[in-house]
Protein backbone atom coordinates (compact mmCIF):
# COMPACT_ATOMS: atom_id res chain seq x y z
CA UNK A 1 0.00 0.00 0.00
CA UNK A 2 2.66 2.18 0.61
CA UNK A 3 4.60 1.63 -3.07
CA UNK A 4 2.21 3.93 -5.66
CA UNK A 5 3.25 1.37 -8.58
CA UNK A 6 2.22 -1.60 -6.62
CA UNK A 7 -1.19 -0.14 -4.66
CA UNK A 8 -2.67 1.06 -7.99
CA UNK A 9 -2.73 -2.58 -9.20
CA UNK A 10 -4.55 -3.64 -5.88
CA UNK A 11 -8.31 -4.51 -6.13
CA UNK A 12 -10.24 -1.86 -4.97
CA UNK A 13 -11.64 -3.50 -1.86
CA UNK A 14 -8.40 -4.05 -0.30
CA UNK A 15 -7.56 -0.28 -1.29
CA UNK A 16 -10.54 1.11 -0.21
CA UNK A 17 -11.56 -1.28 2.79
CA UNK A 18 -10.75 0.11 6.45
CA UNK A 19 -11.47 -3.40 8.43
CA UNK A 20 -11.73 -6.94 7.73
CA UNK A 21 -15.87 -6.68 7.88
CA UNK A 22 -16.02 -3.83 4.58
CA UNK A 23 -13.67 -6.27 3.39
CA UNK A 24 -16.39 -8.89 3.13
CA UNK A 25 -19.26 -6.69 2.26
CA UNK A 26 -17.10 -6.27 -0.90
CA UNK A 27 -16.77 -9.22 -1.81
CA UNK A 28 -20.31 -10.65 -0.31
CA UNK A 29 -21.55 -8.34 -3.17
CA UNK A 30 -19.96 -10.20 -6.03
CA UNK A 31 -21.72 -13.44 -5.09
CA UNK A 32 -23.79 -14.67 -2.18
CA UNK A 33 -26.17 -17.96 -1.25
CA UNK A 34 -25.23 -21.10 -2.39
CA UNK A 35 -21.65 -21.57 -4.32
CA UNK A 36 -20.39 -18.14 -3.21
CA UNK A 37 -17.74 -18.89 -1.62
CA UNK A 38 -16.61 -20.84 -5.17
CA UNK A 39 -17.12 -17.66 -6.80
CA UNK A 40 -16.14 -15.22 -4.25
CA UNK A 41 -12.37 -17.09 -4.31
CA UNK A 42 -12.24 -16.89 -7.92
CA UNK A 43 -12.83 -13.24 -8.14
CA UNK A 44 -9.88 -12.92 -5.55
CA UNK A 45 -8.04 -14.82 -7.92
CA UNK A 46 -8.86 -12.51 -10.87
CA UNK A 47 -8.58 -9.09 -9.16
CA UNK A 48 -5.24 -9.89 -7.87
CA UNK A 49 -3.25 -11.28 -10.81
CA UNK A 50 -2.71 -7.43 -12.40
CA UNK A 51 -0.40 -7.18 -8.90
CA UNK A 52 1.15 -10.51 -9.42
CA UNK A 53 2.22 -10.29 -12.92
CA UNK A 54 3.53 -6.95 -12.01
CA UNK A 55 6.03 -8.13 -9.56
CA UNK A 56 7.02 -11.63 -10.95
CA UNK A 57 8.04 -9.52 -14.16
CA UNK A 58 9.70 -6.82 -12.15
CA UNK A 59 8.60 -3.72 -11.44
CA UNK A 60 11.26 -0.97 -12.88
CA UNK A 61 12.31 1.99 -12.02
CA UNK A 62 10.57 3.49 -15.30
CA UNK A 63 7.32 1.80 -14.08
CA UNK A 64 7.40 3.56 -10.68
CA UNK A 65 8.46 6.74 -11.86
CA UNK A 66 5.66 6.80 -14.28
CA UNK A 67 2.74 5.24 -12.01
CA UNK A 68 3.58 7.76 -9.36
CA UNK A 69 3.50 10.66 -11.77
CA UNK A 70 0.58 9.63 -13.28
CA UNK A 71 -1.41 9.12 -9.91
CA UNK A 72 -0.56 12.74 -8.62
CA UNK A 73 -3.16 14.04 -11.88
CA UNK A 74 -6.53 13.49 -10.72
CA UNK A 75 -7.93 11.35 -13.53
CA UNK A 76 -8.83 8.09 -12.57
CA UNK A 77 -8.99 7.04 -16.33
CA UNK A 78 -5.71 7.81 -16.85
CA UNK A 79 -4.16 5.62 -13.81
CA UNK A 80 -6.63 2.92 -14.80
CA UNK A 81 -5.45 2.40 -18.49
CA UNK A 82 -1.80 2.69 -17.21
CA UNK A 83 -2.00 0.08 -14.82
CA UNK A 84 -3.88 -2.10 -17.72
CA UNK A 85 -1.24 -1.23 -20.00
CA UNK A 86 1.47 -2.49 -17.63
CA UNK A 87 -0.09 -5.86 -16.40
CA UNK A 88 -0.47 -6.81 -19.98
CA UNK A 89 3.18 -6.36 -21.54
CA UNK A 90 4.25 -9.93 -20.86
CA UNK A 91 0.81 -11.49 -20.84
CA UNK A 92 -1.19 -9.94 -23.90
CA UNK A 93 1.06 -7.93 -26.11
CA UNK A 94 -1.73 -6.69 -28.46
CA UNK A 95 -3.99 -5.82 -25.61
CA UNK A 96 -1.22 -3.96 -23.91
CA UNK A 97 -0.23 -1.76 -27.26
CA UNK A 98 -3.74 -0.85 -27.15
CA UNK A 99 -4.33 -0.23 -23.79
CA UNK A 100 -0.90 2.03 -24.14
CA UNK A 101 -2.69 3.89 -27.36
CA UNK A 102 -5.63 4.59 -25.11
CA UNK A 103 -3.60 6.36 -22.38
CA UNK A 104 -1.96 8.56 -24.32
CA UNK A 105 -5.92 9.21 -26.03
CA UNK A 106 -7.50 9.57 -22.52
CA UNK A 107 -4.16 12.30 -21.28
CA UNK A 108 -4.80 14.23 -24.54
CA UNK A 109 -7.85 14.65 -23.97
CA UNK A 110 -8.23 15.54 -20.31
CA UNK A 111 -5.28 18.25 -20.88
CA UNK A 112 -7.60 19.39 -24.01
CA UNK A 113 -10.88 19.56 -21.20
CA UNK A 114 -8.85 20.94 -18.78
CA UNK A 115 -7.97 24.01 -20.46
CA UNK A 116 -11.90 24.94 -21.63
CA UNK A 117 -12.14 23.16 -24.63
CA UNK A 118 -13.45 20.35 -26.33
CA UNK A 119 -12.35 17.83 -28.45
CA UNK A 120 -14.32 15.82 -31.54
CA UNK A 121 -15.03 12.35 -31.34
CA UNK A 122 -13.96 12.13 -34.82
CA UNK A 123 -10.38 13.06 -33.40
CA UNK A 124 -7.78 10.25 -33.90
CA UNK A 125 -4.33 10.07 -31.38
CA UNK A 126 -2.45 12.17 -33.90
CA UNK A 127 -4.88 14.99 -34.01
CA UNK A 128 -5.24 14.81 -30.32
CA UNK A 129 -1.70 14.70 -29.22
CA UNK A 130 -1.58 18.05 -31.66
CA UNK A 131 -4.12 19.96 -29.71
CA UNK A 132 -2.86 19.09 -26.48
CA UNK A 133 0.22 20.05 -27.52
CA UNK A 134 -0.36 23.85 -29.37
CA UNK A 135 -2.68 24.10 -25.43
CA UNK A 136 0.90 23.66 -23.51
CA UNK A 137 3.51 24.83 -26.16
CA UNK A 138 4.60 21.75 -27.15
CA UNK A 139 3.95 22.09 -30.67
CA UNK A 140 7.52 21.66 -33.18
CA UNK A 141 6.65 24.69 -34.81
CA UNK A 142 5.84 26.97 -31.63
CA UNK A 143 9.94 26.74 -31.33
CA UNK A 144 12.52 27.48 -33.70
CA UNK A 145 16.11 26.22 -34.64
CA UNK A 146 16.74 24.45 -31.10
CA UNK A 147 17.52 21.50 -30.17
CA UNK A 148 14.15 21.65 -28.30
CA UNK A 149 12.40 21.69 -31.52
CA UNK A 150 13.90 18.77 -32.76
CA UNK A 151 13.09 16.65 -29.99
CA UNK A 152 9.53 17.78 -30.06
CA UNK A 153 9.15 16.77 -33.57
CA UNK A 154 10.67 13.21 -32.31
CA UNK A 155 7.88 13.04 -30.02
CA UNK A 156 5.22 14.14 -32.09
CA UNK A 157 6.63 11.17 -34.49
CA UNK A 158 6.56 8.72 -31.75
CA UNK A 159 2.67 9.60 -30.76
CA UNK A 160 1.56 9.14 -34.07
CA UNK A 161 3.80 5.89 -34.91
CA UNK A 162 2.03 4.14 -31.56
CA UNK A 163 -0.98 5.16 -32.93
CA UNK A 164 -0.17 3.21 -36.41
CA UNK A 165 1.03 0.05 -34.28
CA UNK A 166 -2.27 0.30 -32.77
CA UNK A 167 -4.15 -0.13 -36.10
CA UNK A 168 -1.59 -2.99 -37.71
CA UNK A 169 -1.06 -5.24 -34.84
CA UNK A 170 -3.25 -4.49 -31.60
CA UNK A 171 -6.26 -5.83 -30.70
CA UNK A 172 -8.40 -3.16 -30.72
CA UNK A 173 -8.92 -3.99 -34.75
CA UNK A 174 -8.86 -6.90 -36.98
CA UNK A 175 -5.82 -7.18 -38.63
CA UNK A 176 -6.76 -10.22 -41.07
CA UNK A 177 -4.19 -12.57 -42.49
CA UNK A 178 -1.29 -9.74 -42.25
CA UNK A 179 -1.71 -8.74 -38.68
CA UNK A 180 1.33 -7.98 -37.10
CA UNK A 181 1.89 -10.28 -33.95
CA UNK A 182 3.69 -8.51 -31.18
CA UNK A 183 6.15 -9.73 -28.42
CA UNK A 184 6.38 -8.85 -25.39
CA UNK A 185 9.45 -6.87 -26.31
CA UNK A 186 7.48 -4.72 -28.54
CA UNK A 187 4.50 -3.99 -26.00
CA UNK A 188 7.34 -3.18 -23.15
CA UNK A 189 8.69 -0.48 -25.78
CA UNK A 190 4.93 0.55 -26.52
CA UNK A 191 4.16 1.10 -23.33
CA UNK A 192 7.02 2.89 -21.89
CA UNK A 193 6.95 5.38 -24.59
CA UNK A 194 3.20 5.95 -24.02
CA UNK A 195 4.27 6.27 -20.63
CA UNK A 196 6.56 8.71 -20.77
CA UNK A 197 4.46 10.81 -23.07
CA UNK A 198 1.83 10.60 -20.93
CA UNK A 199 3.74 11.56 -17.81
CA UNK A 200 5.60 14.56 -19.80
CA UNK A 201 2.48 15.72 -21.21
CA UNK A 202 1.22 15.73 -17.46
CA UNK A 203 4.13 17.97 -15.59
CA UNK A 204 3.83 20.61 -18.60
CA UNK A 205 0.57 21.17 -18.04
CA UNK A 206 1.06 21.02 -14.06
CA UNK A 207 4.07 23.28 -14.73
CA UNK A 208 1.75 25.58 -16.71
CA UNK A 209 -1.04 25.96 -14.26
CA UNK A 210 1.56 26.66 -11.31
CA UNK A 211 2.63 29.12 -13.63
CA UNK A 212 6.21 27.56 -13.94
Amino acid sequence: MAVGSAKRLLPEYVRHSIDAASVKVALTGVASGAGSWALRRGHVTKTFMPLLQFLETGASAADAAITDGLTEYDAPAVQAVWAKALERRTSDPEGAVTSACTLLEEVCKHIIEDSGRVWEAKWNIPKLYSEAAQELNLAPNQHQGDVFQTILGSSQSIVQSIGSLRNKGSDAHAGGRNRVRFKPRHAALTVNLAGAMALFLIETWQARSEGD
